[in-house]
């Protein structure tokens, strides 16, 4: 009898798994995921969110139709506070939301009405380097350029990089950046800089790469500053953090820089069930081993260094932690 209890019991726990995993297959039968995107079309985020889209669909337990979406407005905040408020919580709708959001989170913007600790974070596919870029025409090849004179620097707008950026360059590393808001996107920036409405503007280093590989190959833009994992192939740029007088101000630069560790973040709202969630990071950690996907990121520059899940939601915990000093003394540069 016993030893009939013992077989019973281990055929029940081995077939938890697989019961739970059809479970949520029988869900995403035939339903559509919604890969919603908080910034205009051409730029990174949307590129790299539409590339995921094209691929994590066959990962998925029921293998959905998966269709990316843009919402604009705020630099990307009226998408994460619908997801996080407004979206169905059954796991057909996911994001990828701004990395800086967690930060103006902690440094209590207002405008955001979600708590990234609540958000269930699937992956990304990669960490970020931002870096600040200069037209060919700007005249602009080193920081001490920007020290000497004001230069104008396109931006989406304060809730976003592309604004705190070049803030910290002027609190920090004494630069004279004018900063121009209200971009709807990058590539509207991008746009900006080509017909001599500013000089440069902030972006990630494998952004540059993947939307604008001839700008690179042709030096049309001077990379003159970065934050965040230093890249092989930009030797001697400065860091802000190199620029900075003390530790106290490179620790405020970490926390405002955050978002370098999240890459671009895929995420969903509040209250799907664990074992969908579980299932969405799966898919996600399959996609970024996909021979497919890999083939086209490989195809876009677009460089693969997946961060999982389940770290995004540690880094964000983290950060949330922050000792409230830090986070007052933050606050100015993300607001």
């Amino acid at each position: 009898m016993r030893a009939y209890l013992i077989a019973a019991l281990s055929a029940a726990t081995m077939a938890a798994p697989a019961a739970r995993a059809d479970t949520v297959a029988d869900f995403y039968k035939g339903k559509t995921v919604t890969v919603m995107i908080g910034v205009s079309v051409g730029g990174e985020y949307d590129l790299l969110a539409r590339l995921v889209a094209r691929h994590i669909g066959r990962h998925i337990p029921g293998a959905p139709n998966v269709v990316p979406q843009n919402m604009t407005g705020a630099g990307g905040l009226v998408m994460a506070n619908w997801l996080y408020n407004l979206a169905p919580r059954d796991g057909t709708n996911v994001g990828v939301i701004q990395n800086g959001f967690p930060s103006q989170q902690a440094v209590g913007l207002p405008g955001v009405q979600f708590d990234a600790n609540n958000y269930a974070w699937i992956g990304s596919i990669a960490p970020t380097v931002e870096t600040l870029a200069f037209w060919k025409g700007a005249d602009v090849t080193s920081v001490e350029d920007l020290r000497r004179h004001e230069v104008v620097i396109g931006s989406v707008g304060k809730s976003n990089i592309t604004y705190t950026f070049p803030m910290m360059m002027n609190e920090f590393a004494g630069t004279k950046l004018r900063i121009v808001t209200g971009y709807p996107g990058g590539n509207d920036i991008n746009l900006a800089m080509e017909r001599g409405e500013v000089a440069g503007r902030n972006n990630t280093w494998s952004s540059w790469k993947a939307t604008k590989p001839k700008w690179l190959a042709d030096r049309d833009i001077a990379i003159v500053a970065i934050e965040g994992p230093r890249p092989k192939d930009l030797p001697g740029v400065p860091s802000i953090q190199d620029l900075a007088a003390n530790d106290d101000d490179r620790t405020v630069i970490r926390l405002v820089a955050s978002g370098t560790q999240f890459g671009r973040p895929m995420v969903a709202p509040p209250g799907v069930s664990a074992e969908r969630i579980e299932a969405l990071r799966k898919a996600y950690d399959e996609t970024m081993r996909d021979p497919e996907f890999l083939k086209d990121a490989a195809t876009l520059n677009v460089e693969v260094d997946p961060v999982s899940g389940e770290r995004m939601q540690m880094i964000a915990a983290e950060l949330l932690a922050t000792p409230a000093h830090l986070r007052q003394r933050a606050r100015p540069l993300v607001e």
